[in-house]
């Protein structure tokens, strides 16, 4: 068997007159074994089981089913099992029963080649009547009109009012922005009063100690001025006061004097810019004009 290169290449057939060597053989996938070229098939070989893996399949007259026979089980075993356990005659109308196109006048049997369906009626006709002004068509669905949820909804639609959301919130933002700017305004109005309190006091202060140093003599007049807080000295009582103005400023924030401020219309004073606020409002009616 095979060549003196290769002893083990090929094989026999299995057919006893044959016994052929081939280099391809084929072997059988019913009874497993290897054949030649011209005994491949179940008739050449003559196959003991060339209906192994065959599928059979009887339709009843009775129900239209299919019913399979078993290769190992007698046929008669396999009918008698369907007629007793799953034949039903009433399936026989449904399976057989040809539906035609609905049309009137049309008898052509609908299959899937030729069914198309009505967009409008959802209904299925044959081609030649596949428009709806051939088969007569009825038109989509309409909703009926006494469907509760829609009368609901336009009745509601109907007496629900719009507000007038644009003159309320208009009017809000108009009374909110004038009154900030109130506050604002008098806030205003009042530091600068307080600021040309401060600015006579200082330039009394300072006159005052000109005055004091000169009647008592303790100073010549070449001498020039000087800072009571931090003791510069100053050629004149001018420079004396923009020194003051400028280097120490307000001297409550070194002496722990908390501000007041006053009412621009009555003078009062409030340590609470809100008190002030809300005193202008209520007894001047809102006004900030001095």
């Amino acid at each position: 068997m095979g060549t003196p290169e290769f002893p083990n290449l090929g094989k026999h057939c299995s057919v006893s007159d044959c016994r052929q060597l081939d280099f391809l053989p084929f072997t059988c996938d019913r009874c497993n074994q290897i054949y030649c070229l011209e005994h491949r098939s179940y008739i050449e070989h003559k196959c003991t089981k060339p209906n192994k893996e065959d599928v059979t399949v009887v339709i009843c007259p009775l129900c239209a089913k299919g019913v399979r026979l078993i290769p190992d089980q007698d046929p008669n075993i396999t009918w008698d099992h369907h007629v007793n356990i799953d034949c039903d005659p009433s399936n026989y109308e449904k399976v057989t029963k040809k539906r035609k196109c609905p049309a009137p006048g049309c008898r052509e049997v609908l299959v899937f080649s030729n069914t198309i369906k009505c967009r409008d009626c959802l209904e299925d006709h044959c081609l030649k009547h596949r428009f709806g002004s051939d088969h007569k068509c009825s038109g989509p669905k309409k909703l009926e009109t006494s469907f509760s949820f829609m009368g609901f909804f336009n009745t509601t639609k109907q007496e629900e009012p719009k507000p007038n959301l644009t003159s309320t919130a208009s009017s809000n933002w108009t009374s909110s922005f004038l009154n900030v700017a109130s506050n604002i305004r008098a806030s205003a109005e009042a530091s600068m009063s307080k600021l040309s309190n401060e600015i006579n006091q200082v330039w009394l202060s300072a006159r005052d100690g000109v005055g004091q140093r000169n009647g008592s003599g303790n100073r010549n007049d070449d001498q020039g001025e000087h800072c009571r807080q931090c003791g510069v000295k100053f050629s004149s009582a001018t420079s004396l006061v923009d020194h003051v103005q400028k280097v120490h400023g307000s001297n409550e924030k070194r002496l722990g004097v908390k501000k007041i401020d006053a009412c621009p219309k009555c003078s009062r004073g409030f340590v609470d810019p809100v008190s002030l606020a809300e005193h202008v409002e209520r007894d001047h009616g809102g006004g900030c004009g001095a």
